[in-house]
């Protein structure tokens, strides 16, 4: 993230961080590249802690604000970068990461040539900790994604069923391990839905 102003950085938590350093490293100097950040969390520590700055009367921080909201990362990497690329942030749950890929691939099929993909996350604070249904660790990647080619992975999605695995990882950090491992397959439940990732070889 020495690319980007100290006086942007500094305003980026420990989540934040990651998710810079990863989508600048990916970029590489790179513009005008459509981006799609997408976190099942986000600035929920952020978010927490203002609620108890407001139980306890305290008035709320504009700036504190601004960095709790979803896209707040999305938000200081243009600014940043003074790049007016089409960027966006979203959460979908347990399928975060298969939500925001198709996403992405509706930005390449729309036209742009490059996407880059940034998927981040990291544990719950304490209050809201009961609320975790996996081993929730820090995390951040990026791809740039461009139009299939011959090595392509395909996504589907089906209804959720008994014979789907449960996994105990968040799903950045599945998607990732089958990503580095080769892997042929990798098959996902995330709520009422079955995602089936495949390498194409």
């Amino acid at each position: 993230m020495a690319a980007m102003p100290a006086m942007l950085r500094r305003r980026a938590g420990f989540l934040g961080k990651m998710a810079l350093e990863v989508a600048y490293r990916c970029l590489d100097g790179r513009t005008d590249i459509a981006a799609v950040f997408c976190s099942r969390h986000g600035e929920v520590s952020r978010a927490v802690d203002l609620l108890g700055e407001l139980s306890q009367g305290d008035p709320m921080s504009p700036t504190g604000f601004g960095l709790a909201v979803h896209n707040a990362s999305a938000g200081l990497f243009s600014i940043a970068r003074t790049d007016r690329a089409n960027h966006m942030a979203l959460s979908a749950g347990a399928a975060t990461v298969e939500h925001g890929v198709v996403e992405a691939c509706g930005l390449l099929a729309d036209g742009a040539p490059m996407v880059l993909l940034v998927v981040y996350d990291c544990a719950l604070p304490q209050a809201l900790a009961h609320f975790e249904d996996c081993d929730e660790q820090p995390h951040a990647w990026a791809w740039l994604m461009t139009a299939p080619g011959a090595d392509a992975i395909s996504l589907a999605c089906a209804a959720a069923d008994d014979t789907a695995p449960v996994s105990t990882q968040p799903g950045g950090l599945d998607v990732l391990r089958f990503q580095l491992s080769g892997a042929a397959s990798l098959v996902r439940q995330a709520g009422m839905q079955r995602w089936t990732w495949t390498r194409d070889v």
